[in-house]
């Protein structure tokens, strides 16, 4: 961290940059699931460098978002018929939904920048890209959107923290975000957007993988690349404890 921001100080002196700059950092660049895991919380930090030291006679704001990994999905829509039987009535498929999404920002976004803005950086629940694969139908990708976020809200895989993020002298910055024991394996990112007047001023990412290790890692591994000879362990695991099963209840 020291080394980075040393480097990033020495770039704004070179290049006379005019606009501040984003130095930031996550605690953990790897994220371990074991049998044991039941959660985890990240803490993302930082600086602002201001260009000649000069600092804004107004604070800026600061959001920060962790977002992935990104996968279709088909969601179904259930009626009741006939008073008591629940059947899938209509559907949708969403091309690119995050498997996970979590946003804390220092104050209500609303405060901070306008809907279009949000839009264009999918800041916040309600703006997030889920590219739908039948776009004609307005009212229904709406409906089926709204289904998917209020979803994975109740599940914790959607989150949404205002203010949340702390400034301090209006140069260092930090946040805390949940990391459930749900959630989704794979390559995450962490942005952090410095914002100001309505305006995004600086943007920065850094990537993060949650992994899964140990023997759950091993299994994950054996199911990926050898899932016939995967199937053929597990049917014989079952038959085994069944057997073992079979003879302990004959003994008493």
């Amino acid at each position: 961290m020291i080394r980075g921001l040393f480097l990033v100080v020495l770039a704004l002196l070179l290049t006379g940059a005019r606009e501040p700059v984003l130095v930031p950092d996550v605690s953990q660049r790897n994220v371990d699931i074991v049998y044991s895991f039941t959660g985890a919380e990240l803490l993302l930090f930082g600086a602002i460098l201001y260009p000649d030291g000069r600092f804004p006679q107004r604070d800026a704001d600061i959001a920060v978002v962790l977002k992935g990994p990104s996968q279709p999905i088909l969601m179904r829509e259930k009626q009741r018929l006939l008073g008591t039987i629940w059947a899938n009535a209509d559907s949708t498929r969403f091309q690119s939904a995050p498997g996970f999404y979590a946003i804390a920002t220092s104050r209500p976004l609303d405060k901070l920048i306008d809907e279009r803005t949000a839009a264009i950086y999918e800041l916040g629940l309600g703006n997030i890209q889920l590219s739908p694969a039948d776009a004609g139908d307005t009212g229904k990708q709406a409906r089926f959107e709204n289904g998917l976020v209020d979803l994975r809200r109740k599940n914790e895989l959607f989150i949404d923290r205002p203010g949340a993020v702390e400034i301090t002298n209006g140069v260092l910055y930090r946040a805390r975000l949940p990391i459930p024991a749900r959630v989704p394996t794979g390559h995450y990112t962490a942005e952090t957007f410095l914002i100001r007047d309505g305006r995004i001023l600086a943007a920065a990412t850094r990537d993060i993988v949650i992994r899964k290790s140990g023997f759950e890692r091993f299994v994950a591994v054996a199911a990926d690349q050898s899932p016939f000879l995967y199937g053929l362990c597990a049917i014989a695991l079952s038959l085994a404890l069944g057997w073992l099963a079979s003879a302990a209840f004959k003994r008493f």
